[in-house]
C-alpha cells in the first residue's frame, strides 16, 4: 500500500511541476510549486503513514542511521522521470520526510540565465570557483550544468564528491567519477585528499562544510586543478569573508594570500517565483577575481569588493540587487519579491518608486513590508 502511495506522490510532484514533497504527521502531503506550498487533497497523514512511506523507499542502512542519529539522507531514481534527494528526520518523536526532485535533463547556461563569462571560466586549467546561496537556491542545478558543459566540450578527468549524488553524469568527452560520501568515501575532506592521487583535472566538492574541507579544496586548486565548491553564504563579499573567518586568526593572512591567487570566481544565487505564475527564475551576484579584487582580498580590504563589482559590469560582473532590478524591469518578478530578496531594500524601494511610480503592487506593500524590514515606506 505504501509503495503505491509513494509512487503516486512522486508522480504528482512531477506532473504538477513541483520541486519538493513534504511528508509530515498532521497534514496531507505538501508539494512546493514555484516556491509556494500546496497541500494535496488526500488524507491527513498519521504516524503509521509517515513510517510506512519512509520504509517503502529508505534503504536498510539509512533506516539504521535514522534510528541511531535521528536523521538520514539518500538519493534514488524514480524510473526515467528523474531522481529524488531524500532527507528523513525525526520531529516530536515522529518521522518526517522531504523529497527534492532532481530533474533528469541538464539545463543549458542560457536556459538557467548564467552570466556569459562562466563558459570560459569552466575551461580554465586551475583555480577555485564557488557557487553559493541559501538552501534551495539552485546551486546543485547550476553546478551540474557546469560539469555537464565541461563533460561535453573538453577532455578532462572529472571527480565529484557529493552527499548524496544527485545528478548522474555519463562519460562524454570527459571521464567522470562520482563518489558519494558515506557510501564510497567517509568524508568530503578525505575524498579530496585521495582525489589528488587519481589524476583529476576537475574536482567538484558538494559542500565546503568544515575547515578541513576548505583547506583541502584551496590546496587542490593551488596544485593545478579546477575545483568547484558550494557554501551556504550570501553574496560574493560575504563568501570571501566566510572562508577567511573560518580559519584561526594566525592562519588568516596566509589564507588571504592563497585565496587571492587561487579563487577565480564566485556566483551567489537565489531563486525567485515568476510573476506570471508557475516556475522560478534565478537572480545572481557574480564576481570574477580580477587583479583588483585579488589585491583587495590579499590586503584585507574585502569591504571594497561590492563597489569593485559595481564598477566592473563591463567584465560581466553584477551585484544581486542590480540583477533583481533587471528581472523586475523585465516584469519577470514582482516588486514584493525584489524587496524581499534585495540586500538594500530601502534603496531598492526608492528606485522603484522613482522609476515605476504607477506599479499597482506598490499600494499593497506598505504596512506589511514596513514591519518586515523596519522601513518607513510612506
Amino acid at each position: 500500500m505504501a509503495t503505491i502511495q509513494i509512487d503516486r506522490l512522486l508522480d504528482a510532484c512531477i506532473r504538477m511541476g513541483g520541486s519538493d514533497i513534504h511528508i509530515v504527521v498532521g497534514r496531507p502531503p505538501v508539494i512546493r510549486i514555484g516556491g509556494s506550498l500546496k497541500s494535496l487533497e488526500t488524507k491527513v497523514l498519521d504516524a503509521d503513514d509517515t513510517v510506512a512511506l519512509m520504509k517503502s523507499i529508505t534503504p536498510e542502512k539509512n533506516q539504521q542511521e535514522l534510528q541511531e542519529g535521528g536523521t538520514t539522507d539518500f538519493g534514488f531514481a524514480f524510473g526515467d522521470y528523474g531522481r529524488f534527494r531524500v532527507a528523513v528526520f525525526r520531529q516530536k518523536g515522529f518521522v518526517s520526510m522531504v523529497l527534492r526532485l532532481i530533474p533528469s535533463k541538464f539545463l543549458s547556461f542560457d536556459t538557467i540565465g548564467l552570466p556569459k563569462p562562466i563558459a570560459g571560466l569552466c575551461r580554465r586549467p586551475r583555480g577555485l570557483f564557488l557557487v553559493t546561496g541559501p538552501t534551495g537556491s539552485g546551486k546543485t542545478t547550476t553546478l551540474a550544468s557546469m560539469i555537464n558543459y565541461i563533460n561535453e566540450t573538453v577532455d578532462r578527468h572529472i571527480i565529484t564528491v557529493e552527499e548524496p549524488i544527485e545528478y548522474y553524469h555519463d562519460h562524454k568527452r570527459s571521464v567522470i567519477n562520482q563518489r558519494e560520501v558515506g557510501l564510497d568515501v567517509p568524508t568530503f575532506s578525505e575524498a579530496l585528499r585521495r582525489s589528488l592521487r587519481q589524476d583529476p583535472d576537475v574536482i567538484l566538492v558538494g559542500e565546503l562544510r568544515d575547515l578541513e574541507t576548505m583547506e583541502a579544496a584551496i590546496s587542490a586548486a593551488e596544485t593545478g586543478h579546477l575545483v568547484f565548491g558550494t557554501l551556504h553564504t550570501t553574496g560574493c563579499q560575504g563568501t570571501v569573508n566566510r572562508i577567511i573567518d573560518a580559519f584561526p586568526a594566525n592562519q588568516q593572512e596566509m589564507i588571504r594570500i592563497q585565496l587571492s591567487t587561487n579563487l577565480i570566481a564566485v556566483l551567489s544565487q537565489t531563486l525567485c517565483p515568476l510573476k506570471a505564475g508557475k516556475g522560478r527564475v534565478a537572480a545572481y551576484e557574480f564576481m570574477i577575481v580580477t587583479s583588483a579584487i585579488s589585491n583587495l582580498i590579499r590586503e584585507n580590504k574585502t569591504y571594497r569588493i561590492e563597489s569593485t563589482i559595481q564598477t566592473s559590469r563591463n567584465l560581466g560582473m553584477r551585484l544581486l540587487d542590480d540583477h533583481l532590478y533587471e528581472l523586475y524591469q523585465a516584469q519577470k518578478i514582482s516588486v514584493l519579491e525584489v524587496l524581499d530578496k534585495a540586500r538594500n531594500p530601502a534603496d531598492m524601494l526608492a528606485k522603484v518608486k522613482s522609476e515605476f511610480p504607477n506599479d499597482p503592487d506598490l499600494a499593497d506593500i506598505g504596512p506589511v513590508l514596513g514591519e518586515m524590514q523596519g522601513l518607513d515606506l510612506e
